[in-house]
């Protein structure tokens, strides 16, 4: 059954080419999307969501990556690519993809509106961008932890399937020490509570090591946020993650 899952998501990827993605071949100015597993911790998901056919929910909540900031529009999100992919990947189940993201964000913040969120609605999977703002603003990291933690605490009770997505590498931190202690921290509670924890900080640190000067690209003007080019390989990367596939597609963007 994943076979066809593997088949029909390396043929959704042909739908990223009219948002502003190209194949072809890479040069010093190209960032280069190539196939990469953000966690192995949720690919049963695949063969749960196989067997039913009412819609599937997906909330996608954060703060500027959820959102979309740097992005040119808002079909060129990660969660809105990341549904196509889904629904592809799926054989065109419904899926209702919930787009909560807010700018500016700090865990405290986001983790109140999870908490409304999931009383007020059920879901099938929230998908919990949380720790750069917090991060990049300083505080009290195990106020942090906490706060991750009751995260965790309230998907659970809600009896909803949480993933964690974390923060973004990006060549301009100030800290490296201090921003990557979020990080851990993040895959530390994580892993603890058995969450799966998308590792976006450790791809996006992969794609500028394998290519500095390509990896601008996956930036938006900001050199802060991602680009289109940058969420499309993010929403790729998520979906092979979450279906358990592996599909051979190479993608690139001119740097902007």
């Amino acid at each position: 059954m994943l076979a066809g899952f593997r088949i029909r998501l390396a043929c959704a990827f042909a739908m990223l080419a009219p948002l502003g993605l190209q194949v072809q071949q890479a040069n010093a100015t190209e960032f280069v999307c190539r196939p990469s597993t953000l966690t192995r911790d949720a690919a049963d998901l695949a063969s749960s969501w196989s067997r039913g056919s009412t819609p599937l929910r997906i909330l996608a909540i954060g703060s500027s990556s959820t959102e979309g900031i740097g992005a040119s529009g808002k079909d060129k999100t990660y969660p809105a690519r990341l549904g196509a992919l889904l629904r592809e990947g799926l054989s065109g189940r419904s899926i209702e993809m919930v787009n909560a993201g807010i700018g500016g964000e700090t865990a405290p913040q986001t983790l109140s509106r999870l908490k409304a969120a999931l009383s007020e609605g059920r879901y099938d999977l929230v998908i919990w961008q949380v720790g750069t703002n917090d991060a990049v603003t300083g505080g009290d990291l195990g106020t942090f932890r906490q706060l991750v933690a009751d995260g965790i605490a309230a998907a659970k009770q809600a009896r909803t399937r949480l993933v964690i997505l974390d923060p973004q590498f990006y060549p301009g931190i100030k800290e490296t020490a201090r921003y990557r202690a979020y990080v851990d921290a993040i895959a530390e509670v994580a892993r603890a509570q058995a969450v799966p924890v998308l590792s976006r900080y450790q791809a996006m640190l992969s794609w500028y090591q394998r290519d500095a000067d390509g990896f601008m690209a996956a930036l938006a003007g900001d050199r802060f946020h991602m680009s289109d080019a940058g969420y499309g390989c993010l929403a790729q990367d998520i979906a092979r993650s979450l279906l358990g596939d592996r599909p051979a597609a190479t993608l690139t963007a001119s740097a902007r």
